[in-house]
């Protein structure tokens, strides 16, 4: 079969493309802005990519056309896949159809952390010799890659809600099917979508509702929004987290220790977690990364053993270079909570010495300013803050923020600023969901200069 992918070099849609490469079809694709690190990779693959949206990608009459959630109507590929009657379907249903069917799928699920997590549960099932397929938004440093088949019946799929295609509205996880489901957390996010959190609970009710009676589904005690979901119906064994202490309910428990973390599962023993992930976000989404890898087969010492090993993801605190003892950091941090926590974990680690956090507010509800008010106390963590103004802002930054925070519209200024603050000691976390227009190697390239000068 010949499977044209329209947004091809999107994380998941790449990713796709790469397994049904994988499955033996021929591949092909197309997207506005083709340019590395996904075209190097689709390239290597031997899978074509056509920049632009024009009816030449079509010469060679695809047998399917798989059309990615970015595209709408008004899109000139789309409109001639219409038009000529092409058969077309949507990234997650081709899934559905071509890939998950037969497979003990493991979905995470959430707001927040689901790449992570889902990259840690792959790397437990691969020690542990299971040797999973996955789809993960992001990419493993362990495995550098962010897709493949895999060799048993186990698929690790990182569960998105967004909307599924211009003419499939429901949240692309429905299509997945999990037997093991983990829901990390929830809270109100893409408001270009949603208009509300209960818009979204509405979506995982629905999730929930696709998972078999002999599955499960794994959530945290205390998270609200979630709790409110279950109880919109849930026909499946559940097992919650949580911290650990005497007067902890029952399900699986865990507690901060010096060097990692400690872990217990229901009526089981604690067992300690050693590792150089950072924070206490982290150390729940480890803590559900082994329980579901338990309800796959795994025993949960060779999970916490695997976990001592898991070497994290890129774009999530990815260490991106030192300079003149200055570490620049790159993380994917675009919701307050998540800016938060990643600012907390960051200060456990380096105590007393300077954060400069750097922040682009490119997501579509930061764009919008759904959650401007929060923005400030999220940054709290750091010492200096700097945050980008881009034009088509829906908000007034400078109303928003303090003297405390520097405000650019260029982002060469934006590099200045922060490489003539940043000395010796310093940790600069730059948070974007987007390219961030190269920002990393250009400051890099600053401090180089500065630390010769």
């Amino acid at each position: 079969m010949h499977v044209h992918i329209l947004g091809i070099c999107g994380t998941f849609m790449g990713g796709l493309a790469l397994l049904a490469r994988e499955l033996g079809h021929r591949v092909s694709g197309a997207d506005a802005n083709v340019y590395p690190p996904m075209s190097t990779l689709l390239a290597e693959q031997g899978i074509a990519v056509h920049e632009g949206w024009d009816a030449a990608q079509f010469e060679a009459a695809p047998d399917m056309v798989v059309i990615g959630n970015a595209l709408s109507r008004g899109n000139p590929a789309v409109e001639h896949v219409l038009e000529r009657g092409l058969r077309y379907t949507s990234g997650p249903q081709w899934l559905s159809d071509h890939l998950l069917q037969d497979r003990w799928v493991l979905a995470v699920a959430g707001t927040h952390g689901k790449t992570t997590t889902s990259s840690m549960l792959a790397w437990i099932l691969e020690q542990a010799g299971l040797k999973p397929g996955f789809l993960i938004g992001g990419v493993p440093q362990a495995f550098g890659l962010s897709a493949r088949l895999g060799e048993t019946p186990f698929f690790v799929i990182e569960a998105d809600e967004y909307d599924t295609a211009f003419f499939d509205k429901r949240s692309k996880f429905v299509h997945y099917r999990p037997r093991t489901l983990v829901l990390n957390n929830l809270e109100y996010d893409h408001a270009d979508i949603f208009a509300d959190l209960a818009a979204i609970q509405t979506q995982f009710h629905h999730l929930v509702r696709t998972v078999p009676g002999n599955g499960l589904i794994l959530h945290p005690r205390d998270d609200a929004a979630l709790r409110a979901v279950i109880d919109m119906g849930c026909w499946t064994p559940r097992e919650t987290l949580g911290g650990g202490g005497d007067d902890a309910p029952p399900g699986w428990q865990w507690r901060e220790e010096e060097g990692g973390f400690g872990l217990c599962p229901p009526g089981g023993s604690w067992l300690s977690v050693r590792w150089d992930q950072l924070g206490r976000h982290n150390a729940l989404n480890g803590l559900a990364a082994v329980a579901a890898a338990r309800h796959a087969g795994v025993p949960v010492e060779v999970a916490v053993e695997a976990l001592g090993g898991f070497s994290g993801v890129k774009r999530r605190m990815e260490v991106r270079g030192r300079v003149g003892g200055i570490t620049v950091y790159d993380d994917f941090a675009h919701h307050p909570t998540a800016i938060a926590t990643t600012l907390e974990g960051l200060r456990k680690r380096v105590g007393g010495q300077r954060i400069l956090a750097v922040l682009e507010p490119r997501s579509n509800t930061m764009r919008l300013g759904i959650h401007r008010e929060h923005l400030p106390a999220s940054l709290a963590g750091a010492d200096q803050v700097y945050i980008y103004t881009p034009a088509g802002l829906d908000w007034d930054a400078a109303a928003v923020f303090d003297e405390r925070a520097a405000l650019f519209d260029h982002v060469g200024d934006l590099i200045e600023a922060v490489a003539g603050e940043a000395r010796s000691g310093d940790h600069i976390v730059i948070m974007s969901n987007g390219g961030f227009e190269n920002i990393h190697p250009r400051l890099l390239a600053r401090l180089e200069e500065g630390d010769r000068a």
